[in-house]
């Protein structure tokens, strides 16, 4: 019990006397959580800038430009002429779409020849062009039904006959998850994942690698290397505390935000504890397996880096080639944000998590039996390395006194 305060002590020591690690561990997670947070704290992207070339210049396409200025979501710069250059003009203004009314607009409008309105999207910005292309079909949309009624009312149909003609029936759009659309709250909790994710791996990257590297571990760990879960236990013991308090922040953070909470904090926790310990386990079998903490360090960002886009949390996973998807399944990141969603965002029952958590928990047993293997063969090696090396220099050493006497 005596050598295991001990280890305890120093490992808590080598942690908070490591400025890297703390800096990491601790500033890391809070920086990314108020940037990230101030970052989408608007939650819906407003007042996009839209190009409108008005060649008609009539009070009926001038009607469709105060619509659009009418839409909260877009930020109308209105032309007569047309810019020589329009793919320059719209690059110079940032624009998501460009909107082009042509010549003789509203005499066609009466003439009942339909004319046609190019719309321009600009899909360099994939997020900003959907949210400007949905606010423009809904304007042009309700500006043209609103015209096809005046049209028939003009013919002498009463307002109700009129609309019933345009609109013979009604389709109802009920949003089911996240209803306002809110970018915040949908991207927020999943980044917060990724960076906890990356701190982990990154503190988990410099554990085993860092004392084989300046052989401290036959030193220190000596009497108790036939006990490597003993070992490893506690070299992930500094994280799995600390970790809760970057948790904790990160649930401070929300309330701020005004994120919503998961509706059971139990389920919540419990799966955010098996991603904890599934992510330290594989940063421990990667920290084992290559002995220089610098390239332990690369292999966990090669791992981690692209997590979050191959997860399917944005990108559908069924889209994804085979070997991708199989990939990401070995990633503890790609299940908890699977549960995530169900938790935070669709608020789902409990039951729908368990897969996830099972998952989880398999992956933390996997990379826990891994690196118990490969501790105990490192293990094996060091010591005996370090027998043969004693008994090199006893040997040399009696050598040097025979050679005296």
């Amino acid at each position: 019990m005596k050598q295991i305060k001990y280890l305890l002590k120093r490992e808590f020591r080598l942690f908070f006397t490591n400025r890297t690690m703390l800096s990491v561990f601790f500033l890391a997670p809070i920086f990314y959580a108020l940037l990230i947070g101030f970052t989408y704290q608007s939650g819906k992207v407003e007042n996009i800038p839209v190009i409108v070339v008005n060649h008609d210049n009539t009070p009926l396409s001038n009607q469709v430009i105060e619509m659009l200025q009418d839409s909260k979501a877009l930020k109308i710069l209105s032309y007569i002429n047309e810019p020589a250059d329009l793919k320059d003009e719209t690059i110079k203004t940032e624009a998501a779409a460009v909107i082009v009314i042509p010549e003789r607009f509203e005499a066609m409008m009466l003439q009942k020849k339909y004319p046609e309105l190019n719309i321009y999207v600009n899909t360099s910005n994939v997020l900003t062009a959907n949210f400007a292309t949905k606010a423009i079909q809904q304007t042009l949309g309700t500006f043209s039904a609103g015209a096809e009624i005046k049209s028939l009312q003009k013919k002498g149909m009463n307002a109700e006959m009129a609309k019933s003609q345009f609109e013979p029936f009604k389709a109802n759009y009920i949003t089911l998850f996240n209803t306002t659309s809110n970018y915040l709250i949908f991207m927020w909790p999943a980044m917060m994942a990724v960076v906890l994710q990356q701190v982990i791996l990154l503190a988990m990257a410099v554990t085993f690698s860092e004392e084989f590297k300046r052989e401290s571990f036959l030193k220190d760990f000596a009497g108790k290397h036939k006990y490597a879960v003993v070992v490893m236990t506690i070299k992930c013991l500094p994280i799995w505390i600390f970790a809760n308090f970057n948790i904790l922040f990160f649930y401070l953070c929300s309330l701020y935000f005004k994120i919503p909470a998961p509706e059971n904090v139990g389920n919540f926790f419990l799966l955010t504890a098996a991603f904890v310990i599934a992510s330290t386990n594989l940063g421990v079998l990667v920290s084992i397996l290559v002995p220089d903490a610098l390239k332990a360090t690369q292999i966990l960002m090669v791992i981690a880096s692209p997590a979050f886009i191959i997860s399917g949390f944005t990108w559908p996973s069924f889209a994804m080639p085979e070997f991708i998807k199989n990939f990401t399944a070995i990633i503890p990141l790609t299940p908890y944000l699977e549960a995530l969603k169900i938790m935070l965002v669709q608020k789902g029952s409990d039951f729908l998590t368990k897969k996830y958590l099972l998952h989880l928990l398999i992956l933390g047993w996997v990379y826990f039996v891994l690196a118990w293997i490969a501790l105990k063969i490192k293990i094996h090696f060091l010591f005996k390395k370090y027998h043969i090396s004693q008994k090199i220099e006893q040997e040399n050493l009696a050598r040097v006194i025979s050679s005296e006497e």
